[in-house]
């Protein structure tokens, strides 16, 4: 486990007084998910949990949840994402839901065992609740498959972001998937508003651009990240907060991958393709990239760059799409 202790700042407290708040009493538009709730066979989600769904995307993808994975949930909440995670590891203790605010423990722990009385798959003991911090989890190295948290990385100033992301590193497997959601930025969001201890919690200014995003998982060590959805989230405007432009905010969903970072660099995948659509048989650039007559291929920004330089006619290559599910080559 980690010896990192947790880190004490005034803006981390007030996170911690919001969902207390939150969990004593369900704030419905506290946070607004931009991803269709899953609809799966047998699986009935409480509405108190849909009430207290405080993620601004999600987390839960069946293909991150093959083989009877062992799943890390940080910032368990009104326990929805626990109960989907669950639905896919059915033992005991498959899921470890984490929470530093015993409060909403309680309530993620309540809403769990009102799931357990319509969900004839789901045993209360699937779940295992825990009190813990991001910045110091007690967890064992390299017992996790998959990780996840929803809209909670967001909110830590840069230093504790790095512990966080360092903490989700160590306790993963070699292979293992962290999985992300949440509010980002690429426009410059006023200091006024960045230190707003109250917006910061509720997930509105402590968005930072795409790209330091990314390359915060990749000074991590995630060898390969996914950008799986962006979404338009929030519009802080200068009506209604201290900016004199509008703020687009905007929610993404991201895996990153526990593989070693290749020589040339990560591997980052925005949903980019590339079609060969010349005359010869396949098109081989010699660099384990092999296309057929179009027929799409999903590539990562680095093969995008290196295919841009050939500067071929029968070659097109899309600009990112930010969605990506899968496949591919690097």
């Amino acid at each position: 486990m980690s010896s990192t202790s947790t880190i004490d700042k005034s803006y981390l407290n007030t996170t911690k007084d919001v969902y207390k708040d939150a969990a004593l009493t369900p704030d419905v538009g506290l946070c607004c998910t931009t991803t269709p709730i899953w609809q799966l066979p047998e699986l009935e989600i409480p509405t108190i949990m849909l009430e207290m769904n405080y993620g601004c995307g999600s987390t839960v993808n069946p293909r991150d949840l093959v083989n009877d994975p062992n799943i890390l949930y940080v910032g368990a909440g009104g326990g929805m994402e626990l109960l989907q995670f669950a639905y896919f590891s059915r033992k005991k203790s498959g899921v470890i839901g984490l929470d530093v605010v015993e409060e909403m423990l309680t309530a993620s722990d309540t809403n769990l065992t009102t799931a357990a009385a319509t969900n004839t798959w789901f045993q209360r003991d699937f779940v295992d609740l825990r009190h813990g911090d991001a910045l110091s989890l007690p967890i064992e190295n390299e017992s996790i498959d998959v990780a996840a948290q929803n809209c909670l990385f967001n909110i830590f100033e840069e230093a504790e972001l790095k512990t966080a992301l360092a903490e989700m590193y160590r306790v993963l497997r070699p292979n293992g998937r962290l999985i992300l959601s949440d509010p980002i930025c690429d426009q410059l969001i006023p200091e006024a508003l960045r230190n707003d201890e109250v917006l910061r919690a509720q997930c509105l200014s402590g968005a930072i651009p795409l790209s330091d995003y990314l390359q915060r998982l990749i000074d991590a060590g995630f060898g390969t990240i996914e950008v799986r959805a962006k979404r338009p989230y929030r519009m802080l405007a200068p009506e209604h907060y201290a900016t004199d432009e509008k703020l687009l905010i905007e929610s993404v969903e991201i895996c990153a991958i526990k593989d070693p970072i290749p020589e040339d660099g990560a591997c980052v995948f925005t949903g980019r393709t590339a079609i060969y659509y010349g005359d010869a048989e396949i098109f081989d650039d010699g660099k384990g990239h092999v296309m057929t007559p179009n027929q799409p291929l999903s590539i990562c920004n680095k093969t995008a760059l290196a295919l841009e330089k050939l500067q071929r006619d029968d070659l097109y290559i899309s600009e990112s799409t930010w969605f990506y599910d899968g496949g591919g080559c690097c």
